[in-house]
């Protein structure tokens, strides 16, 4: 069952296509009728938002959290906000409407963000808690994921999977060889054996990752161990996943090795790097150009993990390939 889903949003008759198709998608993943016309409100809202502010339009992604909320993400590369303290007072419009959109947004969400820049475009975030997953307590880490497949493809290639406990995580993601079935068959194994596999290091978890894909197309990935307590980052990667910590200072690579799972590897190892207070791990799959720079967007690295994962994606997916951008912030 796929747990994402993507809307582009154009034209106006797209805004009603669009609340059909994710009041669909949230009864097929048994959200329920509260929960369901919640989302279908929301995704009303920001819809109609990229009509009437954006002369391109823009995209909603409609996703589950690891702990199992659904959120809800518009991005668009239109004139961005002018006066981003103002949008949430009911009244405020800029195109002559009753101007309650993001207000009713903002108040059905159980978390609301959002992340505009003047000429650059706005990035709306609305969390709608489900009650599905028990939430995992005494983590302080924001993780936020964007994944999004093949423009041709149904399946998405690319894999990503997260692990929590107190203070720590342990993050996988994965892009199986080329796009389609195939390629989505390679990471589900690989996704198979991180889970079966918690108590292992970068290191180790990517060899065994190496020996279940054998009988795969074949896969490049990464794993990142954090420590909020100590402050670290552990990581291992095989092939083009792009690792990276981004703070105020700007951004260390971390280094992946040439190689594929499955097929040919000469080498995993694992290096350490400090994850200072207030910095972002950053990973993602070749779908996205590795030019980012956080620097250009001001204040994006303390919002929420999703918009940042959000904007990314927006501003650098290279619109071939599939794509997963998944940004990991700690909080206090």
């Amino acid at each position: 069952m796929l747990r994402n889903l993507k809307v582009e949003v154009r034209e106006a008759s797209a805004v009603g296509a669009a609340r059909r198709a994710a009041a669909e998608f949230s009864d097929t993943m048994g959200l329920g009728e509260a929960r369901s016309s919640d989302v279908a409100i929301i995704v009303t809202e920001l819809a109609g938002n990229l009509v009437k502010h954006t002369p391109a339009g823009g995209e909603i992604l409609l996703s589950f959290t690891h702990q199992g909320d659904m959120e809800v993400l518009a991005l668009d590369t239109g004139p961005g906000l002018a006066q981003p303290g103002m949008v949430l007072r009911d009244g405020y419009s800029t195109a002559g409407t009753p101007g309650t959109g993001l207000g009713a947004v903002s108040r059905l969400a159980s978390n609301f963000d959002f992340y505009s820049t003047p000429g650059k475009g706005t990035a709306v975030l609305a969390r709608v808690a489900t009650g599905m997953t028990a939430p995992v307590t005494g983590v302080p880490m924001d993780v936020g994921v964007v994944h999004v497949p093949h423009p041709r493809e149904y399946l998405n290639g690319d894999g990503w999977a997260v692990q929590l406990s107190a203070g720590h995580a342990r993050l996988l993601v994965v892009d199986g060889l080329g796009h389609g079935l195939h390629a989505h068959e390679a990471s589900r194994q690989a996704l198979d054996t991180f889970r079966a596999s918690p108590h292992l290091a970068p290191s180790a978890l990517l060899t065994s990752v190496h020996a279940a894909l054998r009988n795969t197309r074949g896969a490049v990935g990464a794993v990142a161990e954090l420590d909020a307590e100590e402050h670290t980052i552990r990581f291992a990667g095989i092939g083009n996943i792009t690792g990276a910590v981004a703070d105020h200072l700007g951004r260390r690579g971390l280094m992946s090795l040439n190689g594929t799972l499955g097929q040919d590897v000469r080498k995993i190892t694992e290096h350490s790097l400090p994850w200072p207070a207030g910095s972002a791990l950053i990973m993602h799959s070749d779908g996205l150009s590795s030019l980012w720079d956080l620097s250009r967007y001001p204040g994006l690295l303390h919002r929420s993990a999703t918009l940042i994962a959000g904007v990314l994606y927006r501003d650098f997916q290279r619109g071939r390939d599939d794509a997963t951008v998944l940004v990991v912030r700690a909080v206090p």
